[in-house]
């Protein structure tokens, strides 16, 4: 888990759901400040699985004409229909 430019805002966000958590009678700032960083790790986490889901199921890339996956730096539909053609 690297430090990006976005974390700052994601930062902001768990403070402001520390401070509402705060807000709510009989909690602790400790419990709210537990909350709060469980809240961030976990976003990061969930954050990083699907940014991994989705670099495996692009690939290569997508083809810009018709939205498949390349695979073998081919598109199965485009090219196939190119050979075809011939």
């Amino acid at each position: 888990m690297k430090f990006e430019k976005r974390d700052i805002l994601l930062i902001v966000g768990v403070l402001f759901i520390m401070i509402g958590v705060m807000a709510l009678p009989h909690m602790n700032l400790v419990y709210a400040v537990i909350i709060a960083i469980l809240v961030y790790f976990g976003m990061k986490v969930f954050v990083g699985r699907r940014k991994r889901q989705i670099e495996r199921e692009v690939g290569e890339g997508l083809c810009v004409t018709c939205g498949a996956k390349i695979q073998e730096n081919k598109c199965p539909n485009c090219d196939s229909d190119k050979q075809e053609k011939m």
